[in-house]
């Protein structure tokens, strides 16, 4: 990638039903924390919570960003999503195609001296 202080990233979220799962997308985009989400169809997760296996079915939201963008992606989550500790992990981008690395850039905000600060 031609933009040597750039380091992108997949965040992994998930959310309880798609309405949530639009919601948590929309404002990510809106707010140029994310180029782009992709939300999946109905998932099935089997996690332990307070002791006990739990098994539901949920939406899985994956979240193309930089890391510059991490933290104001986890604190949107936060705020947004119905869970008490919602999933978000951040999978470093470790090489891809420059015109996509590039358009994340453009479309965060961070690339050719565009605002680096997140809209409201």
């Amino acid at each position: 990638m031609s933009e040597p202080n750039a380091a992108f990233a997949v965040v992994l979220t998930t959310a309880s039903s798609a309405e949530e799962a639009e919601l948590i997308a929309r404002a990510l985009v809106e707010r140029r924390l994310a180029a782009c989400v992709n939300v999946t169809g109905e998932i099935r997760s089997i996690y332990r919570w307070e002791g006990k296996v739990c098994s539901e079915s949920e939406r899985l939201l994956v979240i193309k960003t930089t890391v510059a963008r991490f933290a104001a992606v986890l604190d949107a989550i936060r705020g947004l999503h119905s869970y008490k500790n919602p999933e978000v992990v951040l999978l470093p981008i470790s090489d891809g195609s420059d015109a996509y690395l590039r358009w994340i850039l453009e479309s965060v905000g961070e690339a050719n001296g565009a605002d680096s600060r997140p809209e409201p």
